[in-house]
């Protein structure tokens, strides 16, 4: 039985099946199989996965003519920042300063990028 502290944590199918969500908005399980490239996954893992995520209460359905049609419940920006978070935790000891200086030393974040942050960050703590 799981435990209300327990983190209810998505496989990587699971992901991509939410982006599809967040990207097309509700579906039912045969429109998701389309979006698929060659070779498509079978209708009922799919399935499975889609029953999957709304055990998890990532999301939910309404019924529609015999059949279901999907939705996120979850919200995109809420996944975003919690994954960051744990991210931040985990390989850069909950250092925020540590990960944009990984970016800065991989080159994978510009000079007029980082520009840009201090001036959101200039201008947020003008607006406090």
């Amino acid at each position: 039985m799981r435990k209300k502290k327990d983190k209810i944590e998505m496989t990587d199918k699971e992901e991509e099946l939410m982006r599809i969500f967040w990207n097309h908005g509700p579906m039912f399980v045969r429109e998701i199989v389309e979006l698929y490239p060659e070779p498509r996954p079978h209708f009922n893992t799919l399935s499975t996965f889609v029953r999957n995520l709304e055990q998890k209460g990532f999301v939910s359905h309404e019924a529609v003519g015999g059949s279901f049609r999907y939705y996120a419940v979850a919200r995109k920006e809420d996944f975003r920042r919690k994954t960051l978070g744990t991210l931040i935790k985990n390989y850069f000891g909950n250092s925020y300063f540590g990960a944009v200086s990984t970016l800065v030393e991989e080159e994978k974040i510009s000079v007029d990028e980082l520009k840009e942050l201090i001036d959101m960050v200039e201008n947020k703590n003008k607006d406090k």
